[in-house]
This record gives structure tokens, C-alpha cells and sequence, in this order.
């Protein structure tokens, strides 16, 4: 039942991010384009999940002890914004406002068939591999 539901819920989201135009790099760009063919549809796609988000949050986790389908809430426990945090979300975005892909909305594009999509996703994947050594690098400490 877990994967069947888990199948389910990618299937929606990926239909969702078809719909919303971000599995199309050249509507995410435009959309980081302020200063040129700045495209602002995307602010509602991002406001509409973020409303989505609040009110589920609000739901789910005023209303039952656990989830239905698993033990507990997968819910990050770190508070602290530190180097590891800053320098994943500085290559993140990055890599969004290059490419025009985020991992959220490539996965969804390779069902066009599109060339650059599986790049992009082989070069995620790359990264996802080397991020561990490139945080050993970045949180060793210095010598004295």
C-alpha cells in the first residue's frame, strides 16, 4: 500500500509540474529574467503550494498522532543554518537559474523526451554521488 500510494502521489505531482509549466526550463528562466522577458506566472504556482502547503501542515499535524501509512512524520529536526546549508542551497539555485531545471520539475520532463532533460538528470545524479566527498572537503577542518 505504501508504494502504490507513493506511486500515486509522484504521479500527481509530476502531472502538476507538467500543467504548471515548470518541467519547461524556458518558462523557469523567463521567470528569473527580471530585467528582461520576465515571465510572473510561476508566483502563483509557488503561492498556490505554498497555501497548499500551510493549510496540509495544519491539517495533518493538528489532527492525528501519526501518519497512516508509516510509524512516524519525516520531518527535518535540524534548525541551524550553517555552511553545509548555505553552500547546498547556493549550488541548488545555481544550478536552477543555468539549467532551468530543478530536480522537482526534470524528473516529470523526461517524459517529453527532450535531450537536455537527461543530461540535466545524469548530471544530478552525478552530483547527488559527489556530494558527500565535496561535504567532507567543505566541513574538514583547518589545520593549525
Amino acid at each position: 500500500m505504501r508504494i502504490i500510494s507513493a506511486l500515486l502521489i509522484g504521479m500527481i505531482f509530476g502531472i502538476g509540474i507538467a500543467i504548471s509549466g515548470l518541467a519547461n526550463p524556458a518558462k523557469v528562466l523567463n521567470f528569473f529574467d527580471v530585467a528582461g522577458s520576465w515571465d510572473p506566472s510561476l508566483i502563483l504556482v509557488m503561492g498556490g503550494a505554498l497555501i497548499t502547503t500551510a493549510i496540509g501542515y495544519r491539517l495533518v499535524f493538528g489532527s492525528t498522532l501519526r501518519p497512516l501509512l508509516d510509524t512516524d512524520f519525516k520531518v527535518p529536526l535540524n534548525t541551524v543554518v550553517d555552511r553545509r546549508l548555505v553552500f547546498g542551497s547556493a549550488t541548488f539555485g545555481i544550478g536552477w537559474g543555468i539549467s532551468g531545471f530543478c530536480p522537482g520539475g526534470a524528473i516529470p520532463a523526461l517524459g517529453f523526451g527532450y535531450s537536455e532533460t537527461l543530461l540535466f538528470v545524469g548530471a544530478m545524479i552525478v552530483g547527488i554521488i559527489l556530494a558527500p566527498v565535496a561535504n567532507s572537503m567543505i566541513l574538514k577542518p583547518a589545520r593549525a
